[in-house]
């Protein structure tokens, strides 16, 4: 528990920060199953659609700093991989 005055500033910050970084990743698998979703409906249409939705949240997510640039960049290629290798092949 903090006694210092800053120190109970930090953790409310800290509780804030939390809840917001979880939003934000929960938003992210969301956005990732809605991919998922649509390559298993078999539907390209959608599949690129939830990919164009994704892209910017994932970008968002690293100047939020809820994820590192790396990861981002790792998940966006992979995720377009996956769509376009979907789109071609259907």
């Amino acid at each position: 528990m903090a006694n210092h005055k800053s120190a109970m500033k930090r953790n409310r910050q800290n509780a804030v920060r939390r809840e917001r970084n979880r939003a934000n990743r929960s938003r992210l698998k969301t956005l990732v199953r809605r991919i998922d979703e649509a390559i298993g409906a078999n539907s390209p249409e959608q599949a690129r659609e939830a990919l164009q939705a994704a892209v910017p949240r994932i970008a968002r997510a690293v100047n939020q700093g809820v994820l590192h640039r790396n990861t981002a960049a790792r998940k966006i290629s992979r995720l377009s991989r996956r769509v376009n290798n979907f789109a071609r092949n259907a």
